[in-house]
């Protein structure tokens, strides 16, 4: 009788899998299908929101807490130097943090003590600069598990137009409430009066790259732009609701328009990098440079040191790779991809003093 129940378990068994195999797959196009829907002309749909987060900002002020459109408490970590006043203004570097880390991250990138001696502006007897680190909230993400939801930034809802709320089609479609915070947060430190506007410059890591990007693609008070290992903001990874930048009119969905295309760019990223993000940003640059937007890519080998080509082993999809895909990419590269390059910061601050605002025409 156990034998008979064996054998009739073993026939049983490849038809339940094939029955499972095609339940996973009609979920699955279900589930693009919904998200192809869902997608509009900025994206995908806005976060889901899980939490806002209370950052520790050690030794720097807290700010807020500002209610966003959600009605979600935002707040921000400033850091100022003591030469900071009124009557000399100082450029400043708004940071952004990657996903799954907080604002207080900005302490392990070398940004807070090169703030206090760094020229950054153009007057060599007055060095230093203010670093602003907002705080993301904790959302559902488009990225592989564990980041499919966390602490970070929308990159993802693209309506990050400069005046706000904006109507297409008879629908009203919200400003990206993280882009909001960050303006809140610059306008309220501007208004201080110790900020050189013409040196407002933006900076990230990781999904915190992604968002300072689009952001300052899209302000024309932005400066400059110089990140860490960004995914591509307008694709990458499980993104249903792909876009290409462009400086004009959208000709349809699948374009979305930045308003801010003279904003020079520089991203450093690694050979090999978590889950494929080296080709990913490759991906990136060529579209950002097809909008004519000026992009300085800087590929780096493990050392630090530039090497101008991704690292193949760690993945070659476009979009970013799966971990069964790229099990390299997913150890050696979160390796690489969870270490800021220290080396690259002051050349970072560098591309960005190079880079002052230009007069408005």
């Amino acid at each position: 009788m156990n034998c008979q129940r064996d054998t009739l378990a073993a026939r049983l068994r490849p038809a339940a899998l094939v029955r499972l195999a095609l339940s996973l797959a009609l979920i699955a196009s279900l589930a693009a299908v919904r998200g192809a829907a869902a997608c509009g002309p900025f994206g995908n749909p806005p976060a889901k929101v899980i939490a806002g987060i209370k950052p520790d900002c050690g030794h720097g002020e807290m700010l807020g807490p500002w209610r966003d459109a959600d009605g979600v408490s935002r707040y921000a970590c400033l850091y100022e130097p003591a030469t900071a006043n009124r009557d000399d203004k100082l450029p400043m570097v708004v940071f952004l943090h990657p996903s799954l880390f907080p604002a207080g991250t900005v302490v392990t990138t070398g940004l807070l003590e090169l703030g206090k001696e760094f020229q950054l502006g153009s007057d060599p007897n007055h060095p230093g600069f203010i670093v602003l680190a907002p705080e993301g909230r904790k959302t559902s993400h488009y990225y592989p598990a564990p980041d499919h939801n966390g602490i970070g930034w929308d990159n993802w809802y693209r309506q990050v137009n400069p005046v706000g709320d904006v109507t297409v089609a008879g629908v009203t479609y919200r400003e990206n409430v993280d882009a909001a915070a960050i303006d809140h947060f610059v306008a309220r430190e501007i208004a201080t009066g110790k900020v050189d506007t013409s040196r407002i410059y933006m900076t990230g890591w990781s999904n915190g790259a992604a968002m300072a990007i689009l952001y300052g693609l899209n302000r024309h008070n932005i400066a400059a732009i110089a990140v860490y290992s960004a995914p591509n903001p307008f694709g990458a990874f499980d993104d249903p609701c792909t876009q290409t930048p462009v400086a004009g009119v959208p000709a349809n969905d699948g374009q979305i328009r930045i308003f801010n295309p003279g904003v020079p760019t520089m991203h450093v990223h690694n050979a090999c990098d978590l889950a494929g993000i080296c080709p990913n940003g490759e991906e990136m640059a060529g579209e950002l440079r097809t909008a004519g937007v000026e992009v300085r890519d800087a590929i780096v080998n493990s050392d630090g040191e530039p090497t101008g080509v991704c690292a193949r082993y760690c993945g070659t999809a476009p979009m970013g790779e799966s971990w069964w895909r790229d099990p390299l990419g997913y150890s050696l590269g979160l390796y690489h991809h969870l270490r800021w390059p220290i080396g690259w910061t002051a050349a970072m601050l560098e591309f960005m003093r190079t880079h002052p605002l230009k007069p408005a025409r």
